[in-house]
């Protein structure tokens, strides 16, 4: 095993938790109630990993050009967060394949595991809720973007999750994450490897963008990179 790795830091949406994208989808909506027409794929090209209302004024910024009124911005993301609520009310809300399972090695190995996002508390503690998971018992605990003041891709959320773990050197610390924006909040934070994902939000190509250290399609695959014995059937 890497014995320089004392914790990894798993983005939720994508990574983690399986939904269907559904929060890009409802921030779609949402653009697309106030007469802001994108694809899907510009939503997640321009929001993936983003807290949200941020990822609200880089899209409207990136794509129409315009200068932002902030007051249209809060009423789209009010609508967003209304909108998310009663959609995460009514789905179905799982996990990938075999997390769990890496969740329990890495836990055997004494590397802790944090969940860290660019939801609000509030939505990420209910989709934990749907999913059954305790902190300190399945993750040892969250971070989102509301318990920071600079969301992603600086490394606020990052260095949080250290000094609640007691950790001062990145180099301990592993990142990963479905966004180049997870990547990029990796490599700031100075983490020994900033990984990407492809069960969620950007596929392979778009992930290479961001130069990780490895692109992975299952996080069983941290098997080999962290040296686990994560046994696959």
């Amino acid at each position: 095993m890497n014995s320089q790795v004392r914790m990894v830091v798993f983005d939720m949406a994508g990574t983690t938790v399986d939904e269907d994208n559904v929060v890009y989808k409802t921030i779609q909506k949402a653009l697309a109630h106030y007469d802001h027409m994108f694809t899907l794929d510009q939503v997640l090209s321009y929001c993936a990993g983003k807290e949200k209302r941020t990822a609200i004024i880089d899209i409207l910024t990136n794509l129409e050009g315009k200068d932002i009124n902030i007051m249209h911005v809060d009423t789209i993301f009010d609508y967003f967060k209304s909108e998310l609520k009663t959609a995460y009310l009514e789905m179905e809300v799982k996990t990938f394949d075999r997390t769990l399972e890496v969740f329990q090695k890495l836990k055997s190995a004494s590397i802790q595991i944090v969940l860290n996002t660019g939801y609000d508390r509030i939505t990420a503690t209910g989709l934990l809720s749907k999913l059954n998971w305790t902190e300190g018992v399945d993750y040892d605990f969250l971070v989102t973007a509301d318990d920071v003041v600079l969301g992603r891709p600086n490394p606020d959320m990052i260095q949080l999750a250290m000094h609640k773990g007691g950790i001062s050197d990145p180099k301990q610390v592993v990142k990963v994450g479905d966004s180049c924006i997870d990547i990029e909040e990796g490599k700031a934070a100075g983490c020994i490897y900033s990984i990407g994902i492809t069960s969620g939000a950007q596929p392979k190509e778009e992930l290479a963008l961001a130069n990780p250290d490895y692109i992975i399609d299952s996080l069983v695959e941290l098997e080999s990179i962290l040296g686990l014995s994560v046994e696959v059937a």
